[in-house]
């Protein structure tokens, strides 16, 4: 049976565990935290999370889980068989991840961690964040799912990243670049969450949110 080794309160984790639920594949979730011990690094070199565990051995990175997910499993289909039509998923994706969620990212370390970043920082990451996201935009169809009229393998990835880009504009920047960008996020999630699998994933990560919450109030000294 195929292991997913992560956690419900990660993004890219929940990516995956979409995916996986989507195919309707049995899978077994193995609970990593990154901050309470050590990732195996032989199964993921730069101690990251999610990886994957197969009949073969292991895999890290999340795209390339979802890529090994896809050609071994077919059916049902989240690309498109056509060459042209699943490279513009892949496009659509790249921007999405790479340079939406990734630079949104940079935030998250004051959105989310009690962190604080520097004013220059922050006027940088969302100069940045404005233009990947009118590019994104320029890309993604939202008709009404991000690359058509089909959920896909981008939606795995657009449902669990533009909550996080929003939330974290808006309490550091003051603003949801998201939705200034012309992006219905909500929207759209309440859509993506009419699916059984977005459910399960959704109340997965709310509980592990509750129960973190919890032991940080348990914790000594709090």
């Amino acid at each position: 049976m195929l292991k997913l080794h992560g956690f419900s309160l990660s993004n890219y984790y929940n990516k995956v565990k979409l995916a996986l639920l989507e195919k309707g594949l049995p899978f077994e979730e193995v609970l990593v935290r990154t901050k309470d011990a050590p990732v195996d690094k032989l199964m993921s070199p730069l101690g990251k999370v999610p990886y994957l565990q197969t009949e073969h051995g292991h895999l890290c990175e999340s795209q390339v889980i979802m890529d090994y997910i896809e050609a071994s499993h077919p059916t049902p289909a989240l690309v498109p068989a056509d060459p042209w039509l699943a490279a513009k998923h892949r496009e659509i994706n790249t921007f999405l991840e790479l340079h939406v969620e990734l630079c949104a990212r940079q935030l998250y370390p004051q959105a989310f961690f009690g962190g604080t970043l520097s004013d220059k920082f922050v006027a940088r990451v969302k100069d940045d964040l404005v233009k990947n996201l009118a590019a994104f935009k320029q890309l993604a169809v939202f008709g009404p799912y991000v690359a058509g009229d089909t959920f896909s393998a981008v939606d795995c990835a657009a449902y669990v990243h533009l909550p996080l880009a929003g939330l974290a504009t808006k309490l550091v920047c003051g603003e949801d670049l998201v939705v200034a960008a012309g992006i219905d996020w909500k929207t759209y999630v309440k859509l993506i969450e009419q699916r059984p699998t977005a459910q399960k994933v959704a109340a997965d990560r709310k509980a592990d949110q509750a129960r973190a919450l919890a032991a940080t109030k348990a914790a000594p000294g709090l």
